[in-house]
């Protein structure tokens, strides 16, 4: 029997979304070999979720491959694979105590980690930064991600927001589905992005004023027309299908 015909429906497709979105970010070049990490709640157990088999490129995950875990970090189904440790005690304290959070994802991007190691943090300086600065946190960098510890600290930071830049180290996206998170931390890489190239350019900067900033959220709603992500996904997995197809095996 295959493990599609062995789990629920509604597991089967988050697993199905999860291993999308390890492709997509492949495809967008977030990846740091086999070292950041991806996971969303199995639907209707809320102690589990899926994550990333460790030592895979992101562009091998398939739906199968994925590990479910309870937030323990014990594995729940047979698996020839380990799980990232660090991985693991990131996202089990954020699932633990956002039950809202479907999906949290992390990337060492070079810009996001660029900006992580300004004292400033990400500026008022783009449209991009405009729509997430209001949702976004900050985290103090604790050396890896491996001690029990640091959960309490990590989500205390990260409070009711749905984005963080972890200091020194990387950002972090979290959203009510798959599409949302990735969504976010597009926005949130491109902001970086974008700020390390005005600043690069040597003259002043222009901040985008405050009150613009606070009506952003509203204004996001309107432009896509209250779908937010989901205005994006179908036409991600049509990209990916072109580009990376299989990881619905």
């Amino acid at each position: 029997m295959s493990l599609r015909d062995a789990v629920p429906a509604p597991e089967w497709q988050a697993r199905v979304e999860l291993a999308a979105c390890y492709r997509l970010v492949a495809l967008f070049g977030w990846d740091d070999l086999v070292f950041t990490h991806i996971s969303a709640r199995v639907p209707e157990a809320d102690d589990q979720f899926l994550i990333n088999p460790y030592g895979l490129f992101f562009e091998e995950i398939t739906a199968s491959s994925l590990v479910k875990v309870d937030h323990a970090g014990r594995p729940l189904m047979d698996t020839p694979f380990a799980i990232n440790p660090a991985g693991f005690v990131i996202h089990s304290a954020v699932h633990e105590a956002r039950p809202d959070v479907h999906c949290v994802l992390h990337t060492h991007t070079l810009h996001g980690v660029a900006v992580a190691a300004q004292a400033a943090g990400l500026l008022p300086i783009s449209q991009q930064g405009a729509l997430v600065l209001g949702r976004l946190a900050y985290h103090d960098y604790e050396g890896l991600a491996l001690r029990d510890a640091e959960r309490a600290r990590l989500v205390a930071d990260l409070g009711t927001r749905s984005l963080m830049i972890l200091r020194n180290h990387g950002l972090l996206a979290c959203g009510r589905s798959v599409a949302e998170a990735f969504q976010g931390m597009y926005i949130l890489d491109a902001a970086c992005r974008i700020q390390l190239l005005a600043q690069a350019g040597g003259g002043a900067l222009l901040e985008v004023p405050q009150a613009i900033v606070d009506g952003m959220p509203q204004q996001s709603r309107e432009v896509t027309r209250g779908q937010g992500a989901n205005l994006l996904w179908p036409a991600l997995l049509r990209r990916l299908d072109r580009r990376l197809p299989g990881y619905d095996a």
